[in-house]
């Protein structure tokens, strides 16, 4: 009885806890993890959402970047971080899709060991390639890359990334050879394509938008499912034969399982506020991002769909056992 009875005390201590905790939330400055480098499309958008939950909460909010294994390490601080609302990540289509489909045993469930609170949106990648290739079309790219006896080289912003999954996946549906050159952010893998280093590229629509519309890169697909409406002259995989190969790489916000549901309600009606006002909005459209509101349990169940579906496929399209 005397153990029974001191379960129920520290059961009942811990939610006292947890509910007192959740009242005064924030008591303190909030870090928001990215797992990538900074200059990102993930950075950039934590950096909007900090600076505006910071006026809001009157609180500091702030990024930390944790760059590594395609998110991997910055998932695996933040699973095992007290969930009192002090901890949160940017997570999404790559880190909690993309690299455990390509990395086994990571050590914690992707998406049962997250509170996921809200969708941000999601931007497709871009198959680019340097103009000193001479390619000009898509099926100017699958002559040339095929003419390469030892593969094509191509960078992506890192292993496990949502642009360089897309690469491997496609190669494996076109019966393709590429070589992976993966760098730690998009930013250091676009500069390195600009310079001629290497002639492919696989990135967020966003890293090259710029540098399709001043002639630097040259586009040769995106992975939407309907071509951009800026730029209307750039095919989708899906209808050059690759109906598979539709995916954004959308992201979202999560922290810690068992985050109390009032802060999780607080921050989902915030962020659904923010990305529909300037300045998140307008750069989530410029980057040609789907904006959609979710709720926690509609974000949650995206994340499961979203595992079920590519997981397999991808592990089967890559040969991984």
């Amino acid at each position: 009885m005397r153990g029974g009875r001191a379960l129920l005390v520290a059961a009942f201590t811990t939610m006292v806890a947890i509910t007192t905790a959740a009242a005064d939330w924030p008591s303190r400055p909030v870090k928001i993890v990215v797992p990538f480098s900074a200059g990102g499309q993930s950075d950039i958008v934590a950096r909007i959402i900090a600076q505006s939950f910071s006026d809001t909460f009157k609180q500091q909010f702030f990024v930390e970047n944790q760059g590594g294994g395609g998110g991997i390490i910055a998932s695996r601080s933040v699973v095992r971080a007290e969930p009192d609302g002090h901890t949160l990540m940017i997570t999404g289509m790559a880190t909690n899709v993309l690299a455990p489909a390509l990395q086994k045993d990571i050590g914690f469930d992707p998406v049962g060991d997250f509170t996921h609170i809200a969708y941000i949106g999601g931007s497709p990648s871009a198959f680019v390639v340097h103009p000193s290739t001479g390619v000009k079309t898509f099926e100017d790219f699958m002559t040339w890359a095929k003419g390469q006896p030892e593969g094509v080289q191509y960078v992506s912003p890192g292993v496990g990334s949502g642009s360089g999954s897309v690469a491997e996946f496609f190669a494996a549906k076109a019966g393709m050879k590429l070589a992976h050159v993966p760098h730690r952010g998009g930013n250091t893998a676009v500069a390195d394509l600009i310079a001629g280093h290497i002639k492919m590229g696989s990135l967020t629509w966003s890293t090259v938008r710029e540098h399709i519309s001043s002639g630097t890169l040259i586009p040769i697909a995106v992975s939407s499912g309907e071509r951009i409406s800026d730029f209307p002259n750039i095919p989708t995989f899906k209808e050059k034969g690759y109906p598979d190969v539709v995916t954004t790489v959308w992201l979202s916000l999560s922290g810690p399982r068992g985050l109390p549901d009032d802060i999780t309600k607080k921050l989902n009606t915030e962020l659904n506020r923010i990305i529909q006002t300037k300045p998140l909005e307008d750069h989530l459209k410029r980057d040609a991002f789907d904006i959609q509101l979710m709720s926690p349990a509609q974000v949650t169940q995206l994340m499961k769909s979203e595992y079920e579906k590519w997981v397999p496929a991808i592990r089967q399209a890559l040969k991984i056992n």
